[in-house]
């Protein structure tokens, strides 16, 4: 931890000796620390009123919650695929093309895609309700720092995801290709994307309100 246990041990003890905060500051400032180093140390300790300075809760990781999310993450990943290819399957058989009637329908794809969901799906509802469970039980797990890198992986992949959809849509539209079957298609990953990244928008938040 190197340069990071001195300056966290000096504010410690400047706060037990009843230094100000911005007192503080100004003494590390002179001593060279830049501001985003200075800001953290002194996040580091609450301004709840004490004898002796009290930290504040700090992010932890936790090899069991790894196994789980990452359990998490790979059910997702095969949920949304599949979701997708099934979805792409079925627009096949159900909207019309003059140009490739049957394009892409595969009796095969199709059942196993059915097959990966019936496994994958209920995983990932099981573990996320395990996972939430646990976030209402102790309020600390919601500082996981494998939970927050889980969510903002998967919002990033969902960013991506809609940006993408949105090019192609776009190239399409440009060379004269939007047909009904494509905009359904389109509007099915689209609308994966946006379901993922509802599902996991307040998992940074780390008091559990809802926003």
């Amino acid at each position: 931890m190197g340069t990071a246990d001195p300056l966290a041990q000096f504010v410690a003890e400047a706060l037990r000796a009843g230094r100000s905060r911005s007192e503080i500051a100004e003494a590390l400032t002179r001593a060279g620390w830049s501001g985003p180093e200075i800001a953290a140390a002194l996040a580091a300790w609450s301004e709840v009123p004490f004898a002796v300075p009290v930290p504040r809760p700090r992010p932890y990781v936790s090899a069991r919650e790894a196994l789980l999310y990452g359990l998490m993450f790979l059910s997702l990943g095969m949920t949304t695929w599949h979701i997708n290819a099934l979805g792409f399957a079925l627009i096949d058989i159900w909207v019309p093309s003059i140009e490739a009637p049957d394009a892409g329908y595969s009796a095969y794809a199709v059942r196993w895609s059915i097959s990966t969901l019936a496994v994958f799906l209920p995983l990932f509802l099981l573990l996320g309700a395990r996972a939430a469970r646990a976030a209402r039980a102790d309020a600390g797990r919601r500082r996981s720092v494998v939970r927050k890198w889980f969510a903002l992986v998967t919002l990033f992949l969902a960013a991506l995801t809609l940006a993408g959809d949105l090019i192609f849509a776009i190239n399409a539209l440009l060379n004269g290709e939007l047909t009904l079957r494509f905009s359904a298609k389109a509007g099915l990953v689209a609308a994966t994307a946006v379901l993922v990244a509802l599902y996991f928008r307040n998992e940074l938040d780390e008091t559990g309100d809802a926003r």
